[in-house]
């Protein structure tokens, strides 16, 4: 897989903690795998690699360990808006988003914003990109 499917396929993993809780997310992260090896082989695709997996798994698991402070981070610079009155595909491509800013060093701050507007533009609503993209600016001026 190449980067941008990779952090889609985060994106997809990280967005079950809106409807789990956190203490199912080992369960949903077997059922997530489950569900993309057979998506694959449904659509006669090679099977994910290992490597792919342990990535998707490794990051996916780094940006729930600091959901909280990821929140707070979002709340802190979003004047009008709260982590719980956004919509939920919104939230979770910033949380990915504001990951790979702040704690991510292999990615630039810049490759964080675009592939996260690319994210709110194939998953999110009309004005998802334009908002991703407002809110993410705020990060990348105070990094």
């Amino acid at each position: 897989m190449g980067r941008r499917e990779l952090r889609e396929q985060i994106f997809k993993f990280i967005f079950r903690v809106e409807f789990n809780d956190r203490e199912e997310m080992p369960e949903q992260e077997q059922f997530f795998f489950e569900n993309l090896k057979a998506e694959a082989q449904e659509k006669e695709l090679p099977p994910i690699s290992e490597t792919d997996t342990a990535y998707i798994s490794d990051k996916g698991n780094r940006i729930l360990e600091k959901l909280d402070e990821i929140d707070a981070m979002i709340n802190e610079r979003t004047k009008g808006w709260t982590t719980q009155r956004m919509g939920k595909v919104d939230l979770t491509i910033l949380r990915l988003a504001v990951y790979e800013i702040i704690f991510d060093e292999d990615v630039p701050t810049s490759v964080a914003i675009n592939e996260a507007v690319e994210l709110a533009k194939q998953f999110g609503q009309d004005e998802s990109s334009g908002f991703v993209n407002g809110v993410l600016a705020k990060f990348a001026t105070k990094k």
